[in-house]
């Protein structure tokens, strides 16, 4: 009955108002094209139906042409297919920005993960104190990457923003003006943004969405939770900054950049502080105080626009200076106000989000072995890695970057730089260094003996160096690795001095795209069990860190249901996660959004270690249940990596080769230099990217239908259906594949299945979505796919039927590049302007 209420709810302050604004693109300024918006609806009708008989794109689209149209010309056709992707592009920001502004309609403050019910519950269950001292010692982090899944340049972005506002306005001539300015508004970037730029667009929110938004919810935790023996720290929400500092794969990411987006994030801060206090001397305007609050503003003002240092201790000493006069002189009136300034300075200091440096471990022995070959006289080949890493921990060799160039020279002078960065933005605006492919001791001692190189003195490396584990050969290795490391001496001291606390990062985009959906993710479970017992063991605080995409495939998909899902085995000290693209801008994209993610995560993390669950500990038959599916499937999905058509089929029948085209993020689509693809080189985005837009998302399911069916040929499927209601862990893993299904459309490349190339490994992706599908409704009791979530499946049929023309025009594109017929240059501008589009509508790209 509840969800009955939910839908309708949906229906009529999203679904409907979706009809009524979008009738107002009929009058947007389209050139030489007044009539989409009644054509439109004439393609998706011929889609919905041509794909129901079997049809093809090219014979969808060319019949679209025929009935509906007087066009002749293959340049006047491929001209209108332009003018609908424009509009649908629109349409879809219109819907994100209802759907948005309808957010804090669709959810309840007492609903399940957030405070106010988490409070409710310690309250009813006698563990308020033990809720208190978890808060006490616990975080949420949010990492915003730079990863190229967001297509809204920055224009868009602020252009949703206002719209989003008017929208729950209700304001008709405010929406029409700003449907007005979208349909004028470029939706490309002419050149492909610089990592500054991309830093720039993530600072936007920081100022104008979490600067407000994270100091309310710590307003709201005191309100809350708070008495005359407990405040919540100030560290119990953070968050992380990579573009500028993410150079992974990115030659365009330089020391001087991240110098540059260390200082914006500086004068970001100090620019959230200047105005919050000019609001704040509108009400404190008393004798004493006012002088005092106008003082801190000009000292804030010059370290923005004057290059002086102000840290966080002198504006906090103002302010002290403020609350004492106002105590003391005006009976404390409005020092509450005060009181919120001053928890946002604790927050935030002059840093605003923590920027991290992030590199290959293949980069940095380049680098390691150019400095040996330099300094010590010795020929990489001719030298042990044992004796490397000995040079490079004994010698007092200190280097001048100077000395070296290409990646070398960076590589040092930004370790250099990094004291300079920690000076002005503090320790907290950059305090770790992440290694990608870290599978060996070596990898994280490179860093350390790095920062030695550069002059630091031991006691002055105040950096956590965090090894990513991300393939499976490196999540295998990953115990091995820290339990060397925690027992060499030279590393220990060094985390005694950083508070025996160690990060430890792990990918599942990598996972993923290496060992298959199930299969990673249990790896990633069994790791964090072995890392959390190991570093018990040292007596080391372990804190994960999830590299988590938006799609299941990549590590997202219902995320508070992950983290509460994790039992006692794995360290629960702070939840840490990436989010980039457009998570950011669906997730976390407004005040309302932000705050309820966040209240998710940080409940996800006090229930795991406060309120009993049997559900979250997994017994050892169903250990070994999960981990003989996770083999079964990982098998199916290794010989389907196996199959000589799998790249060729991504390289020839998808967007994969596109995405490296579009002018979407700074870092190149694939690693390695060559032209010659090859399935390690694919960066988890296009690769998950590419299986999306074909509407087959293959690395959210495939192999986990065939597990399941395996188990219930040996008349097992009892022992899976008892699994599934007794473990939260596996449930979730059952519903975040079910959502990547439900994003599915295999309709749209039935034709697929008769080429004579690829028809049989088309026909090898079909059978096991369709297994897959059969097997996971059977398992669960449902009728249809994301059955428990009917808002969200909603939204996604919604979505669907937006693009649904425009997954036409591409893949019509594609057809037409494959036969090589017509405008070749014209066919892949479409099959590029059309990925936009539909990835926006997509959120989480699966």
């Amino acid at each position: 009955m509840q969800n009955e209420a939910k839908t309708e709810r949906f229906r009529q302050i999203v679904e409907n108002k979706f009809q009524i604004y979008n009738s107002l693109f009929m009058s947007l300024p389209y050139d030489k094209m007044t009539n989409i918006g009644m054509l439109l609806p004439f393609l998706y009708e011929e889609s919905r139906i041509g794909y129901e008989k079997g049809q093809s794109p090219e014979d969808i689209v060319e019949e679209f042409f025929t009935k509906h149209t007087d066009l002749v010309t293959e340049e006047q056709k491929t001209e209108l297919l332009f003018k609908i992707i424009q509009y649908i592009e629109r349409q879809v920001v219109l819907f994100d920005s209802i759907e948005d502004a309808a957010f804090p309609q669709l959810h309840s403050q007492n609903e399940a993960g957030m405070l106010a019910n988490l409070h409710d519950r310690a309250v009813q269950e006698h563990q308020l104190d033990a809720t208190r001292k978890k808060l006490q010692d616990f975080a949420v982090k949010v990492v915003f990457t730079a990863h190229p899944t967001q297509f809204y340049p920055n224009s868009v972005q602020r252009i949703l923003h206002d719209l989003r506002s008017a929208i729950m306005k209700d304001s008709v001539t405010e929406i029409d003006m700003l449907l007005q300015q979208l349909g004028k508004t470029p939706f490309l970037n002419r050149e492909k943004p610089t990592p500054l730029d991309e830093a720039m667009s993530i600072i936007f929110y920081l100022r104008y969405v979490y600067y407000d938004s994270i100091g309310e919810l710590y307003r709201t935790i005191k309100n809350t939770f708070g008495n005359q023996h407990f405040v919540p720290h100030q560290d119990i929400f953070q968050l992380g900054f990579w573009p500028g500092g993410d150079r992974d794969g990115n030659p365009f990411v330089t020391a001087e950049i991240t110098q540059k987006v260390a200082q914006e994030l500086n004068s970001s801060i100090l620019k959230s502080y200047y105005a919050h206090l000019k609001n704040l001397r509108r009400r404190l305007s008393f004798r004493g105080v006012s002088e005092v609050l106008e003082t801190l503003s000009h000292e804030i003002y010059d370290a923005i626009f004057k290059d002086q240092n102000i840290s966080t201790e002198q504006i906090l000493k103002r302010t002290k200076e403020a609350e004492k006069i106002l105590k003391e002189q005006h009976n404390g009136l409005f020092n509450n106000i005060l009181e919120d300034f001053q928890d946002r300075v604790k927050i935030f200091g002059t840093h605003f989000a923590t920027l991290d440096i992030r590199q290959d471990s293949r980069v940095h022995q380049q680098v390691i072995d150019d400095i040996i070959a330099k300094k010590a006289g010795f020929i990489s080949e001719n030298i042990s890695t044992k004796d490397k890493l000995q040079w490079l921990l004994e010698t007092d060799v200190v280097v001048d970057p100077n000395d070296f160039e290409g990646i070398t020279k960076d590589t040092l002078e930004n370790i250099f730089n990094i004291k300079k960065i920690q000076q002005k933005n503090d320790e907290r605006g950059l305090s770790r260094y992440i290694i990608s492919n870290s599978d060996e001791v070596k990898d994280v001692l490179n860093v350390f003996g790095m920062f030695r190189l550069c002059g630091y003195r031991e006691e002055e490396i105040h950096i956590d160096i965090v090894p990513l584990f991300e393939t499976m050969e490196g999540l295998d290795a990953g115990e091995k690795v820290m339990k060397e490391l925690y027992e060499l001496p030279v590393y220990r001291k060094h985390l005694e001095r950083r508070g025996n606390a160690q990060t430890i990062m792990l990918g599942f985009s990598d996972g993923t795209k290496d060992g298959g959906y199930l299969k990673a993710n249990w790896e990633i479970y069994e790791t964090k069990e072995q890392l959390t017992k190991i570093s018990d063991e040292n007596n080391i605080k372990v804190i994960f860190f999830d590299g988590r995409g938006g799609p299941p495939a990549r590590g997202g998909g219902k995320t508070h249901d992950f983290y509460a899902s994790q039992g006692k085995t794995i360290a629960n000290n702070k939840i840490e996660l990436t989010i980039q693209g457009q998570t950011i801008t669906s997730v976390f994209g407004n005040k309302d959004q932000a705050k309820y993610n966040f209240e998710q995560l940080l409940t996800a993390g006090i229930e795991n270690d406060v309120f009993k669950n049997s559900k979250k500990d997994l017994t050892e038959k169903e250990r070994k249940l999960i981990e003989e599916l996770a083999e079964i499937s990982f098998q199916k999905y290794s010989d389907l990596k196996a199959h000589p058509m799998f790249v060729p089929y991504l390289q020839e029948m998808s967007t994969l080769e596109y995405y490296g085209r579009t002018n979407i993020g700074s870092r190149p689509s694939k690693r390695g230099g060559t032209n010659e693809l090859k399935f390690e080189d694919l960066r988890a985005i296009p690769f998950v990217g590419s299986w999306s837009q074909l509407k087959q998302n293959v690395p959210g399911f495939f192999g986990f239908g065939f597990a399941l069916n395996e188990l219930k040929n040996q008349g097992r499927f009892d022992e899976v259906h008892a699994l599934y209601k007794g473990s939260d862990f596996f449930k979730t893993l059952v519903l975040n594949s079910m959502m990547s299904m439900n994003k599915s459309y295999f309709p749209l490349t039935y034709y697929m299945k008769n080429n004579s190339k690829f028809g049989g490994f088309w026909n090898i992706l079909f059978d096991e979505y369709e297994l897959s599908k059969s097997m996971m409704l059977e398992l669960t009791g449902f009728k249809m796919l994301m059955e428990e979530d009917p808002i969200s499946r909603k939204s996604v049929k919604i979505r669907e039927k937006i693009v649904l023309p425009l997954l036409s025009i591409q893949q019509y594109a594609l057809m037409k590049i494959q036969k090589e017929e017509g405008n070749r240059e014209a066919y892949e501008k479409l099959v590029m302007r059309s990925l936009f589009g539909n990835i926006n509508a997509s959120r989480n790209s699966a």
